[in-house]
């Protein structure tokens, strides 16, 4: 089957010279929910602007269900819809008013239109609101009527660009429920960019780390969590911290996928208890706080890029 969204060596490089996407290659198939985690800056919103036909690309090709977005962009965006980080909707008009202007635009007949309507309203929590003007509604509401306004001309692939950034927590959590309930939808690709973690590990069949332009790792949730092992030994060192990770590594406790930020080693367990990874790093004579917790998705992120992804979002 052919892929839903598929990209190869797609970069862009802006004026001055400022390269955003450097050749990344990716694809995804038809019902994944694929997601892009990365700091901001990381070139996920660009991605997603070449992907919608926004942005012109550079270099390489980027196809949504075989449509070229550069060759034949109408018909890409015939098939697609966004819900991007900055709202489109207009305040002064009622949510219904919304809705059905955008089925209007996309040619959706009046009274399939209304049958639509009624339907996302039900699944979105918003049958209470449509009639309301949608200067009114709270951050969440209107982030839930955004997505409904995007799934008005049921495309085949929805892309939410960092949909949740600037919620407050409740309304973040209330807002992954309604985004996790499109999962249900199997006719529909969904392309999710996000810094959050818990997003990408909640929502996202797979995931592709994007850092500075370019995606340096793509897998499972799990499987991203798996190459750490079952458990992660930290350390803090006093002095030098390279010096430490050899004699760790050199001693057995440590393997060449441990590595070090800051005054921090951290050390993935594979074959080994925490408890006898901790024992053999006090007999070493290593001094500092130690600790043993599972790994996260941020520590993937640290072990490939040397940075924090919540510092660096």
């Amino acid at each position: 089957m052919e892929p839903a969204i598929e990209a190869k060596g797609l970069s862009k490089t802006y004026p001055g010279g400022v390269e955003a996407v450097k050749g990344i290659n990716f694809e995804v198939a038809a019902g994944e929910v694929f997601g892009l985690l990365g700091p901001n800056g990381a070139g996920k919103s660009t991605t997603v602007g070449m992907l919608t036909t926004t942005i012109v690309p550079s270099g390489g090709t980027a196809k949504l269900g075989g449509h070229d977005v550069a060759t034949d962009p109408l018909a890409a965006r015939a098939i697609s819809s966004v819900v991007f980080q900055e709202t489109v909707l207009d305040r002064s008009l009622t949510g219904r008013r919304n809705l059905d202007l955008h089925a209007r635009l996309w040619g959706v007949e009046p009274r399939e239109a209304a049958a639509r309507i009624d339907e996302l309203a039900g699944m979105l929590g918003l049958a209470q609101l449509l009639e309301r003007a949608v200067g009114s509604y709270s951050g969440g509401e209107a982030r839930r009527l955004e997505i409904a306004r995007a799934l008005v001309s049921r495309p085949q692939v929805l892309f939410l660009d960092e949909p949740t950034v600037g919620l407050d927590p409740r309304i973040r959590a209330e807002l992954l429920d309604v985004i996790a309930g499109l999962r249900t939808r199997r006719e529909l690709t969904v392309l999710l960019t996000t810094h959050y973690l818990d997003e990408a590990e909640r929502l996202c069949d797979r995931v592709a780390i994007i850092h500075a332009g370019r995606i340096v790792a793509l897998d499972t949730p799990q499987a991203l969590l798996a190459g750490l092992g079952q458990a992660l030994v930290e350390l803090r060192v006093d002095g030098n911290v390279g010096s430490a990770l050899a004699v760790l590594r050199e001693r057995g406790v440590a393997g060449e996928d441990a590595f070090a930020v800051g005054s921090r080693v951290t050390v993935p367990l594979h074959d080994r208890s925490s408890r006898d990874a901790i024992a053999a790093v006090h007999e070493l004579g290593f001094s500092g706080a130690i600790s043993a917790r599972e790994p996260t998705l941020d520590d993937v992120y640290l072990r490939l890029t040397g940075g924090s992804l919540a510092e660096a979002a």
